[in-house]
């Protein structure tokens, strides 16, 4: 068995917190940039609003005693628009959402060095225990955010995907901190690669979906509240002009979701049970691990055929989209930590 290089590892730890800055700065920028955003877009209803009025009254004041004269309607909202339903690039100016974009893709840099640097460091694939997973899982879910970022404008998701993966980089360091060291001879196999690989990928679309979902509800409650006419109400919302409609949201979660069923399908599934064949001698043994696993599995599941054959659309497909995303947290966050089974051996500390 080789040895440890430890001053690699260490130079891991280092560069893994600066990734951490980095993300924080970004998330950072892009909560900066909602909360200008529905700043400038008020004040610019707010103009448009007032030159209206103003212009309503000098017609009213040329016009003769008595004479009936067309009003102009009131604007309630500028006339350009501000999102487009495919998340196209529509060339609005958004430079705190941009620096944000570009901080992301440093912290990505960083944080591919230091887990690669775990993973010479330790002669393995770096994703034995916790910290290794909730590293390596930040690390994908702003690659997978950026990549899609490359194709449609979800900078409106920056906040969200960034505050997770902030979440997931903290919960490493601080809940789960754990030294470079040699792995037990169950997980010394060349399926960990190819099964937690999987696995990652999957969350980290569910992720992005889970983000979608939470803002297709609410903007699907500033949508019913404009068809009401109610239009104060939710005025601090106006950064959901700058988000595609919820209809639009969900189509785009649904898509998502089903790429990410298919890699859970692959990966915590059919090569985890062609793994425990090989390090147990069963494909399925009941462990509470492959338990939630398949629980999982069937959420979704449950949610795609729902959505396909059975018309769930709307808020209910959103609803039982965040709940499995929510099975999955139970799992890493609870079933991980307290409860026993072969599949404790999360490095955790003791």
């Amino acid at each position: 068995m080789q040895s440890i290089n430890m001053e690699l590892a260490q130079y891991s730890e280092l560069f893994m917190l600066i990734a951490a800055f980095i993300y924080t700065g970004a998330f950072m920028l892009f909560a900066v940039d909602m909360i200008r955003s529905s700043a400038t877009i008020r004040r610019v209803e707010a103009e448009l609003a007032a030159e209206n009025a103003a212009e309503r009254e000098l017609i009213g004041a040329g016009s003769p005693s008595g004479a009936s004269t067309p009003q102009p309607p009131l604007a309630a909202a500028p006339a350009e628009e501000l999102v487009d339903e495919e998340m196209a690039y529509l060339g609005t100016s958004r430079p705190f959402a941009n620096v944000a974009v570009a901080l992301t893709v440093l912290g990505v840099a960083t944080h591919t060095f230091a887990v690669a640097a775990r993973g010479v460091a330790a002669n393995r694939v770096p994703w034995a225990n916790m910290y290794e997973f909730l590293a390596t899982g930040g690390l994908v879910v702003a690659a997978v955010y950026l990549l899609v970022l490359t194709r449609k404008d979800v900078r409106f998701l920056g906040v969200f995907a960034l505050g997770l993966v902030v979440t997931m980089m903290a919960a490493a360091t601080i809940g789960f901190p754990t030294p470079v060291a040699h792995v037990q001879p169950a997980l010394q196999s060349p399926w960990i690669a190819i099964h937690v690989s999987l696995a990652v990928l999957a969350i980290s679309l569910f992720t992005l979906t889970f983000a979608m979902n939470v803002l297709q509800l609410i903007q699907h409650r500033r949508e019913i509240s404009q068809a009401a006419g109610e239009t104060t109400r939710g005025s601090g919302w106006q950064f959901l002009r700058l988000v595609p409609s919820a209809t639009s949201l969900e189509n785009w979660a649904y898509r998502m979701n089903a790429v990410g069923f298919v890699f859970w399908t692959l990966g915590p599934l059919i090569t985890g049970a062609i793994w425990a064949e090989a390090a147990w001698g069963r494909y399925w043994g009941w462990d509470v691990k492959e338990v939630w696993t398949f629980v999982i599995w069937t959420v979704y599941a449950g949610y795609l055929h729902a959505r396909a054959t059975r018309g769930w659309t709307g808020n209910r497909a959103a609803w039982l989209s965040i709940i499995g995303y929510g099975c999955i947290i139970f799992n890493y966050a609870v079933v991980n930590v307290y409860f026993p089974g072969l599949h404790s051996y999360a490095g955790l500390p003791e």
